[in-house]
């Protein structure tokens, strides 16, 4: 952009010199005062032309170090997302451990509950043929 706008401005002190060595020429002044004119014109248009020029090197240099800065912040922003992706990635794994575990304590935990269970219903059965043996041994 700073070098389209370099050769717009070019362009339009080049099209002004030609215009207003033109409109000179067709005003039919003196020579030798057309040519101090045009000589006086042509050193205003060159410093002109030369404070436009250093006017877009400044914007132009403004331009690289902002882009330095924005290419700066891109690499921290990259390694930043670089380092968050690693650690999700090793937190997925952990994530996925976690799962497993659980899944595999309700099992055992439903397991667990089965035989404690059972175990309950066979020491009740045993008080009962116990007590049925003790009390009642005619049945």
């Amino acid at each position: 952009s700073n070098q389209a706008a370099w050769r717009k401005a070019n362009l339009a002190c080049k099209i002004a010199i030609d215009n207003s060595e033109k409109d000179q020429l067709l005003q039919g002044r003196d020579i030798l005062r057309q040519r101090k004119t045009t000589k006086e014109s042509l050193a205003e248009s060159a410093s002109n032309i030369t404070e436009s020029l250093m006017s877009i090197s400044r914007m132009m240099s403004q331009q690289v170090q902002q882009s330095e800065e924005t290419v700066q912040t891109l690499a921290n922003s990259s390694r930043t997302i670089l380092e968050a992706n690693e650690e999700f990635k090793s937190m997925s794994g952990t994530i996925q451990l976690g799962r497993k575990l659980i899944t595999k304590y309700n099992r055992r935990e439903l397991t667990d509950k089965l035989l404690i269970f059972l175990a309950l219903a066979l020491f009740l059965a045993t008080v009962l043929y116990i007590l049925k043996k003790r009390l009642f041994p005619f049945l």
